[in-house]
């Protein structure tokens, strides 16, 4: 799904208990997500945040924690269980331009890698197919490496494509917004 792919050894800078200072799941989406939904983790790398997303959605939830690469997956499902979230988390490998799930989601998240996906506008329509009427996007990109303008672009793409646009929310380090699907 990318042609500029953060490498697997990299996410332990971004996948770190100091990370907690910036981003905090259960704050960060705690007003999204809720007991017994479906998300979709895209882009998880080694799983940060759809740790945090499977303890929002409880045992009756699931997380759908999605990568291109196998070595990311590979050690999300170690942690998971180490954490105790296995059994609510389902990883899947997806493939160039393809994210590989066809099963609808309540939630997505497109965290940190939208900027890194070939094709934004086939990225955000499969993501568009996959989610529910009324269902929920937070696409977050990072400030300093995504500029003001190629992130508007990117949401511009997104409301093309019928997103609707209902908030900006504030999270650190990033520019953010959350979109509903009518």
């Amino acid at each position: 799904m990318a042609q500029h792919v953060c490498p697997w050894w990299l996410a332990y800078t971004f996948d770190n208990p100091l990370r907690r200072i910036f981003h905090k799941p259960e704050k960060i989406f705690a007003p999204y997500l809720s007991e017994g939904i479906t998300a979709i983790d895209l882009g998880c790398g080694m799983g940060y945040f759809s740790f945090g997303m499977a303890k929002i959605v409880g045992e009756t939830g699931k997380i759908i924690s999605v990568d291109l690469q196998q070595k990311m997956l590979d050690t999300l499902t170690q942690r998971a269980r180490k954490a105790g979230v296995a059994n609510r988390i389902a990883t899947l490998r997806c493939e160039g331009n393809n994210i590989g799930s066809h099963e609808t989601v309540d939630f997505a998240l497109a965290f940190w890698m939208a900027h890194e996906t070939p094709d934004v506008l086939s990225f955000l329509q499969q993501v568009h197919a996959i989610l529910k009427t009324s269902g929920k996007l937070l696409i977050a990109e990072p400030k300093g490496h995504v500029t003001v303008a190629e992130f508007k672009k990117t949401m511009s793409i997104a409301q093309a494509i019928g997103f609707k646009p209902i908030d900006s929310p504030i999270i650190s380090l990033s520019h953010a917004s959350l979109f509903e699907k009518p």
